[in-house]
């Protein structure tokens, strides 16, 4: 029986910003490779040109990205588990957090052309 879509029960904006911070984790200029516990810190967010940015191969919308500078969006993460905050306040996303299957990724994750 497969698992429950949206076990946390994740609002979109949450769900979106984990989906960001999972293909951040997967790539090495944004992010530590994972430490012993399996967490991936985020030592850096992109930086959006006109409404969009990207991470690796994917572009992704700005307005899509909204909740990587809502504080209460992160707040939600780590109450459920999902993330923890780094010494500096940079987002760390735990195991789970990391295999959490959001469900929108493909949605907002776009293959970029340049």
């Amino acid at each position: 029986m497969p698992a429950p879509a949206n076990p946390r029960r994740l609002n979109p904006l949450q769900l979106k910003t984990l989906a960001i911070l999972q293909a951040l984790a997967a790539e090495p200029a944004f992010a530590d490779p994972p430490d012993a516990e399996g967490t991936v810190r985020i030592r850096a967010l992109p930086h959006a040109h006109g409404d969009h940015f990207h991470i690796g191969r994917f572009l992704v919308l700005a307005r899509d990205a909204t909740g990587l500078a809502n504080p209460n969006v992160y707040n939600v993460l780590a109450r459920k588990g999902l993330i923890l905050a780094g010494p500096a306040g940079e987002p760390v996303l735990t195991a789970r957090g990391l295999a959490y299957e959001t469900g929108i990724a493909e949605r907002i994750l776009h293959r970029s052309e340049h």
